[in-house]
């Protein structure tokens, strides 16, 4: 039985490869994204997200190129109308296992966390996780694919929000503001009080014991 497809609005501009993917025979198409591969401190998390083609919220976009609030608005707006999953890796692992297979494990973890088995993965990037379904990476694909760019606005909205909750018991570092990235001030207080216990360790400048601030 063929599902149907409500026709295309001017919002659906990302919902192309959803589109495509469904009509190649694919039912259940999920969106997966990761955020927090830079930072010093704190996990890389990562969503995947299988969009209902029939109710996608208004205004997906990067989640980078969106503000705070209106990442925030549309956290809620995502969960009640998709299927999502959320994992991460903590601080810990990415230092025993490096941060490119952190990141692709919390994609893999990410996707055994949705509700439904999904049969094929559009994952932003060009690196591709060991997936148990079809898999097509995507340069770019958070500001091009639908289910990529909610799955890149829960992945930053959960982080971010893990971040304050850290700030709140190291607030020196201003993790509630800069999400464990490597600015300025936190560099200075990095070279000045050294790392709290959720800094990644294997990351430069914390590797080379701050030698270069």
């Amino acid at each position: 039985m063929t599902t149907a497809i409500r026709p295309r609005r001017k919002h659906d501009i990302g919902l192309a490869r959803e589109l495509s993917a469904r009509a190649e025979g694919f039912r259940c198409i999920a969106g997966l994204d990761e955020v927090g591969r830079g930072p010093l401190a704190g996990p890389v998390v990562a969503a995947a997200v299988v969009l209902d083609l029939e109710n996608v919220p208004e205004g997906l976009a990067d989640s980078k190129a969106l503000t705070a609030q209106k990442r925030e608005n549309l956290f809620p707006d995502i969960l009640r109308t998709a299927r999502v999953g959320i994992a991460s890796v903590s601080h810990a692992e990415i230092d025993s296992i490096n941060i490119r297979q952190a990141s692709l494990l919390a994609m893999c973890r990410a996707l055994s966390a949705l509700p439904c088995k999904p049969d094929m993965a559009l994952v932003d990037g060009n690196d591709p996780p060991d997936l148990p379904c079809s898999v097509e990476v995507i340069v770019k694909g958070d500001s091009q694919i639908a289910s990529i760019a909610a799955a890149s606005i829960v992945a930053k909205v959960v982080r971010d929000r893990m971040m304050a909750q850290l700030g709140n018991h190291y607030p020196a570092y201003g993790f509630a503001t800069n999400a464990g990235y490597s600015t300025k001030t936190h560099l200075s207080v990095l070279a000045n009080e050294g790392p709290c216990p959720f800094h990644r360790l294997s990351f430069a400048p914390l590797r080379q014991g701050l030698l270069d601030l």
